[in-house]
Formats: C-alpha cells, sequence, structure tokens
C-alpha cells in the first residue's frame, strides 16, 4: 500500500505527482501485464537477449560517431 503524506498548504497536484513517480518505481502495473499470461522461461531469456543486442547496438553506434 502506498503512502503519500501531503504537508499543510501542499499543492494537491504535487502530491498527485508524488504518488505517479511512486506508483511506477513500484512497477505495479507491469507486474499485474506480465501474470495475465504465462510466457516461457526461454521466451523471457530470448527477449532479454534481443534487448540487450539493441542496446549494445545503439551503444556501438554512439562510440562511433
Amino acid at each position: 500500500m502506498l503512502i503519500i503524506p501531503v504537508k499543510d498548504g501542499e499543492n494537491i497536484d504535487r502530491a498527485l505527482k508524488r504518488f505517479k513517480r511512486k506508483f511506477d518505481r513500484t512497477k505495479t502495473m507491469k507486474q499485474l501485464r506480465s501474470r495475465k499470461h504465462f510466457t516461457k522461461p526461454s521466451v523471457t531469456k530470448r527477449i532479454q537477449i534481443q534487448k540487450a543486442q539493441y542496446i549494445q547496438g545503439l551503444r556501438t553506434q554512439e562510440e562511433q560517431g
């Protein structure tokens, strides 16, 4: 459960922004979406490898020019 203390005279928009940031950091929605369906461990591993290859490609491009 997320608890966001609101200080006296604090703008509600600022408190809402803090709540959203804290909610994103807990990765609650990501976890819910991943639990909707089962993905095989091999598929998860393949996706991680593809992501790492993509990021590595971006970094090598950045180094070259």
